[in-house]
């Protein structure tokens, strides 16, 4: 077995160890640059535009994949990085940074190239194995593989080191969602334009419109003014040919595909690790007093006995139901934006605005990270995760409430308040991950942490699931009562006018994307209030709720018993650190 590894020998932790004087401060640039390449992911939700009418290019056509089953590629791809954590977190312990860095670049640049054949020949379940699968062990391996690193490079500023790595995967987005704007941009071509709908004879079949072209029958989509504002480069309203464009999405996966791998690899082989018996020039351990203020033990905890411990299980609850308030919330933030402020504050709220509001969670994302695991040095691990969940309550309570003010009385004051709401929140989410390692060093001791967090992370792929599927499944269930709420408001004669069939055929018309809100809204009765505001009220009190739950996990967390303590299950290994 040692020989077939051998040819991957200077990839290994006995090659990486660094020499005397070797400046630690060289480690973390490393760090940040894999963590803002994979960090790009919670820039997803640029792609679910442009994903959802693939087909229809301006507008979402019948074959087009819907929000629902696109926004899942995101929550695929977070699965499989907490299992590809939970089970390369231990191999990092034995093979070092290095090694699983250059693996990650592989599977994250590799996922973006079999995502894009997926794109381009419109099958879903490619970009699932692509960016979903591949890709998310990628995301795995790279987002553990400098924490443990940094974590021994810094005694000294346990949450500023690990601040700093988790820093770059919460600003990965800052970078990349303009990054994927642009390029979408580059690669957008404009489908056939047949001209405004008064000029253009369509029939109506299953939900499908169709319209004769030089003695052939086509279908088309009918893109609205509003429609063509969201695409990259704008064009007049009216009919298009399906399928006759191209969103940019397949080319756009290919550039970062190889642009990320290309800045990983290097990444990977700045990776140092610290001789054994290293220490910060001038550094001491902590006061007993001080270590029992901050709940820091200096004791050591074995990977595997730390999942016998109900200490591991309640920071487990912590960091999903943490991660589940927010993880939904990113994964669509864009078209929350636009839904929520597009129709009562339209001449803000546009496609450049939702955009930078992408660019702004990013940032938040980011500077959160930093200071709250900065912060946790100063007040400690315990009383940073009381801020996280006890403001987090307040904070997503306020949501519905300046959602629902804003339908009925539009104000800027509404949007500046959701603005700085979920500001604060993204930067809470973001610090939640960042303190985690530190925390798992003070709780289990820092030989084993590398592994610990790898294992913990699986409490993000279930986030990654309960998020996304919580607030699709309920925005799902207040769009369908809104549609036919409005339909039955609507004069019988005006519908038939305006979708080319009767109420009776509502949910056919509503499978082919041919009724949504917002045309509902463009034909009801003056003073109907539009609904569109309100979608994701109920998401937000049910996110509140978990924090609840995730504040008395925290609330009782006490120290490891002595019984799960390495030299009392691995003596051998206790002799031997």
């Amino acid at each position: 077995m040692s020989e077939s590894h051998d040819g991957l020998a200077f990839l290994k932790k006995e090659r990486i160890v660094a020499k005397s004087g070797f400046n630690r401060w060289l480690v973390p640039p490393a760090s940040i640059a894999i963590h803002l390449c994979i960090g790009s992911v919670y820039a997803w939700s640029i792609f679910n535009p442009p994903l959802v009418k693939q087909v229809g290019v301006v507008a979402s056509a019948a074959d087009d994949w819907t929000l629902s089953s696109v926004v899942w590629i995101f929550s695929t791809a977070i699965v499989f990085l907490g299992l590809a954590a939970a089970i390369g977190g231990k191999w990092l312990e034995e093979v070092g940074p290095r090694m699983v860095g250059v693996l990650a670049a592989f599977c994250w640049g590799g996922g973006f190239l079999i995502g894009s054949l997926g794109i381009a020949y419109h099958q879903l379940w490619l970009v699932y194995l692509g960016y979903g699968a591949i890709g998310g062990c990628g995301l795995g391996l790279a987002y553990v593989s400098p924490v443990s690193t940094l974590i021994r490079w810094f005694p000294d500023r346990r949450g500023m080191a690990t601040g700093m790595a988790i820093m770059g995967f919460g600003g990965g987005a800052m970078i990349g969602a303009p990054l994927k704007t642009w390029l979408l941009s580059i690669f957008y071509q404009a489908p056939e334009y047949l001209g405004s709908v008064a000029n253009v004879a369509m029939i109506t079949e299953n939900g499908r419109r169709f319209a004769e072209v030089a003695g052939n029958r086509v279908e088309v989509v009918v893109a609205s003014a509003a429609d063509m504002a969201k695409v990259p480069v704008p064009g007049p309203e009216g009919v298009y040919v399906v399928g006759t464009g191209d969103t940019g999405a397949a080319s756009v996966f290919i550039t970062l595909g190889v642009v990320y791998f290309i800045i990983m690899m290097i990444a990977a082989f700045s990776y140092r690790v610290p001789a054994k018996g290293w220490q910060p020039e001038g550094w001491t351990l902590p006061s007993d007093v001080e270590s029992e203020k901050k709940m820091i033990s200096d004791n050591h905890v074995h990977i595997d006995q730390a999942i016998k411990t109900p200490q591991f299980y309640r920071l487990w609850i912590m960091l999903c139901l943490n991660v589940t308030a927010g993880i939904g919330v990113i994964g669509v933030a864009k078209t929350m934006m636009t839904e929520i402020f597009g129709s009562t504050l339209p001449g803000i709220v546009d496609a450049g605005f939702a955009a930078t509001y992408v660019l702004m969670i990013s940032v938040f994302n980011m500077v959160g990270r930093f200071f709250w695991a900065s912060m946790s040095d100063v007040i400690g691990r315990k009383n940073t995760y009381h801020c996280f969940f006890l403001l987090g309550m307040l904070l997503y309570v306020s949501i519905p409430f300046v959602a629902t003010q804003v339908s009925v009385a539009p104000s800027v004051m509404w949007l500046v308040l959701f603005y700085g709401a979920t500001m604060i929140i993204f930067t809470m989410y973001g610090g939640g991950f960042a303190t985690i390692p530190a925390y798992l060093a003070d709780v289990f001791g820092t030989l084993h942490v590398g592994g610990i967090h790898g294992r913990l992370l699986t409490a993000w792929s279930t986030a990654g699931v309960l998020g996304p599927f919580a607030i699709t499944y309920l925005r799902q269930q207040s769009v369908d009562n809104a549609i036919s709420d409005l339909a039955a408001r609507v004069d019988p004669s005006v519908f038939i006018q305006t979708f080319g069939a009767g109420v009776d055929q509502l949910q056919a018309l509503v499978d082919a994307n041919t009724v949504i809100i917002a045309k509902l809204m463009a034909v009801a009765p003056p003073g109907t209030v539009d609904p569109t505001s309100s979608l994701y009220n109920s998401t937000m009190y049910a996110m509140a709720g978990l924090l609840v739950v995730a504040f008395i996990a925290n609330k009782g967390l006490k120290h490891v018993e002595e019984k799960h303590h390495l030299e009392n299950t691995h003596p051998e290994l206790s002799e031997a650190k």
